[in-house]
């Protein structure tokens, strides 16, 4: 077989929401957006559901309508994008409910939907989704009458435990949510560790779920194994792959492996990465292309048929490092090519 295997750990991602669960001081939800980070929705809403969660998040309608197939009827779905126009029917038809982030969307939603359950966002200072303040305050009460199920905020910089936004927002929240009776929620999985003062009635984590930063006892959910097309035997001064950036310092054993960036294994890695064979580290050689990738065997002392590019010697956060970005791209752009095998749930 010549396309890699991508290993989702059920059991150790349930085991990763179980523990933030615990150390919430109200309910934990999970974050399966984006196809549950990459991973799939509906094997990982399965498994999270089996496990206790009745609280799910996802970012658009036709996500939550994929999840409610998947889960059938019971658990909550929210939509963080809120009511979009053409949603009414999915939303309505699936038990989905909105997040409204904006005075347009509580009017459509009213609309179309009467009666019909919502949830509200409030802008704590992200700037990004939400009803700013001074909106907040003129239709509060006409909100609050129509009965919304939940209201939260999202936090900022909450994986920077020391940064002078997170206590801003949660005084910006407890200010805007000041004498409501309603259940609230602030935190995602950085705001959990953050104090339990930033929990309120409902937790969100997402990528703590999936095995990244900053939950950092959390267990590795995802593996990929890279299978090994071909070896060959490179002399001192010779080059390997694209635009010659790579020359062998010494003689070499390099092995081509079947995976590139058309896999989600960004080419802004290449200089920084390496793969393992066994418990010997291999760094790549050279660029990463669209369907292949290189490496220096050279220190395996033999050629393997398989190389680990994520596992127990590296998570998503060391290739994240090595690209310059975040875990949550690195999961989020797994390939649709890789064979995938589920485990532990």
């Amino acid at each position: 077989m010549s396309t890699a295997t991508l290993t989702i750990d059920l059991g150790a991602l349930t085991a990763n929401w179980q523990a933030l669960d615990a150390a919430s001081a109200g309910e934990a939800a999970a974050v399966v957006k984006a196809d549950a980070y990459g991973l799939g929705a509906d094997r990982v809403g399965r498994a999270l559901a089996r496990s206790g969660a009745r609280t799910f998040f996802v970012a658009v309608a036709e996500e939550g309508a994929a999840l409610r197939h998947a889960l059938g009827r019971g658990p909550v779905i929210y939509i963080l994008s809120g009511h979009m126009p053409g949603d009414a029917d999915m939303i309505g038809d699936l038990d989905l409910v909105p997040v409204i982030n904006s005075l347009d969307q509580m009017i459509r939603h009213a609309e179309t939907l009467p009666g019909q359950p919502f949830a509200l966002q409030l802008d704590t200072g992200m700037n990004r989704l939400g009803m700013e303040t001074s909106e907040w305050i003129a239709i509060r009460e006409i909100a609050l009458a129509q009965g919304p199920q939940l209201i939260l905020s999202h936090l900022a910089c909450a994986e920077d435990r020391d940064h002078a936004m997170n206590p801003a927002q949660l005084n910006t929240f407890l200010e805007m949510t000041e004498g409501i009776d309603c259940p609230l929620s602030l935190a995602n999985t950085g705001g959990i560790l953050l104090d339990q003062a930033y929990h309120f009635d409902l937790t969100r984590p997402g990528i703590g779920l999936y095995g990244g930063a900053p939950f950092a006892n959390a267990s590795p959910v995802a593996s990929l194994e890279i299978p090994v097309i071909q070896c060959r035997d490179v002399a001192p001064g010779e080059t390997v792959g694209y635009s010659n950036t790579w020359t062998a310092p010494r003689p070499s054993r390099i092995a081509t492996l079947s995976a590139g960036y058309a896999d989600g294994i960004l080419r802004a890695m290449g200089p920084n990465a390496s793969v393992w064979v066994e418990n010997t580290r291999c760094p790549l050689a050279g660029r990463i292309s669209m369907d292949l990738m290189s490496v220096d065997i050279t220190d395996a002392g033999f050629d393997p048929k398989t190389v680990e590019l994520l596992g127990p010697h590296q998570g998503i956060d060391d290739l994240a490092v090595a690209a310059g970005t975040i875990g949550y791209e690195i999961l989020t752009s797994l390939g649709a090519r890789y064979t995938r095998r589920y485990i532990g749930g």
